[in-house]
């Protein structure tokens, strides 16, 4: 009998332990399926509005919270991985250079709109071939990865988007947002093992809901774009490149993915403690080792917030332009996440 008890009592804390667990991903389940339903609902029945409001609050934050992340992964010593954030960032940094320039140069006159297909199909060449460089040097690091099959795949979206230049891009833009899906997919991998099953399983709602809003608002009216914010959301939707398909549909849609996009970032990612401490940059590889540089990160971080405000100050003031403004920048943060998910692969 004694000890009979004795097994029951050492069994018993692991079994509340258990309880707790179930308890926990039964909860991050119900966080995850109410907050799409939530998206969706918003995101259908009020699109322009659900836009403004979740870029003005939005924007800004989740790309603080995605540059304290990729401070994170970065390694504190880059060794082996030397060439590959070579690569990495000086692609970063010369795509979002000729990102910007293009419209630039064409609002200066210095070429014509006539050549604004052509550029574009350019610049996404670039881009396919820099992705791929990258992953063929993150596939030579291990012998378990063998992604050459990857370079077809590559050469063949580089001729698709020469066909359609411009819906590629406009595929870029709605393919974005989920990619942070995947980022959380990679960190629960790591951190929540057993919560990937319940996490792999709302994410066939998400199908699901994307055909169902789909089907719902493709019988719908176009949104009005009688004033220049309305026309410059619908545009960047898709409405000019697919005049054929309801723009309450399009824009509806691309909320949809971006309410996902900002919820992963702000709410997900950080609960998990995906991004460390938030206000402490001893949890930062390179500021914790020794010779490390904990005031360079500390200073990074802080004048994050600091454009985070600018941000909203420019929202405030004229917020059209300042829309304009975020959007071009922000192609730094999308160029950004390829290298970070590729290391995490």
């Amino acid at each position: 009998m004694e000890r009979a008890a004795n097994i029951s009592l050492a069994a018993w804390p692991r079994a509340r332990e258990s309880d707790r667990a179930r308890v926990s991903v039964r909860l991050f389940a119900v966080i995850l399926v109410a907050s799409a339903g939530v998206s969706a609902a918003l995101a259908s029945w009020l699109p322009l509005q659900v836009s403004i409001l979740t870029v003005f609050l939005f924007a800004g934050p989740h790309n603080w919270f995605e540059l304290r992340y990729f401070l994170m992964r970065l390694p504190a010593r880059f060794g082996r991985s030397r060439n590959f954030f070579a690569v990495a960032f000086t692609g970063i940094f010369l795509l979002t250079a000729a990102y910007l320039a293009m419209p630039a140069l064409y609002y200066a006159n210095l070429w014509s709109g006539a050549n604004w297909p052509d550029a574009m199909a350019t610049w996404n060449t670039l881009l396919l071939l820099w992705l791929g460089a990258l992953v063929m040097m993150r596939s030579r690091q291990s012998s378990r990865r063998d992604w050459f099959w990857m370079l077809p795949v590559v050469f063949l979206l580089c001729a698709l988007n020469w066909l359609q230049p411009q819906l590629f891009s406009l595929a870029i833009v709605y393919i974005h947002p989920l990619v942070a899906l995947w980022f959380l997919d990679r960190h629960l991998r790591r951190t929540r093992p057993e919560w990937r099953r319940t996490y792999h399983r709302c994410l066939i709602l998400l199908p699901l809901l994307i055909a169902g809003m789909l089907w719902q608002l493709s019988r719908t009216s176009s949104l009005a774009d009688d004033n220049g914010l309305f026309w410059r959301i619908t545009q960047h939707a898709g409405a000019d490149l697919l005049p054929s398909v309801s723009s309450h549909m399009l824009v509806s849609l691309h909320v949809f993915l971006e309410l996902l996009h900002y919820g992963v970032w702000i709410i997900a990612l950080p609960l998990i403690g995906a991004t460390g401490a938030l206000w402490s940059v001893r949890t930062i590889p390179l500021a914790r080792r020794r010779g490390g540089f904990p005031k360079l990160i500390a200073a990074v971080l802080v004048f994050g917030l600091f454009v985070v405000g600018v941000l909203w100050f420019g929202f405030s003031v004229n917020y059209a332009a300042m829309r304009d403004v975020y959007f071009a920048v922000a192609i730094a943060h999308v160029l950004a996440e390829a290298p970070f998910l590729l290391r995490m692969i």
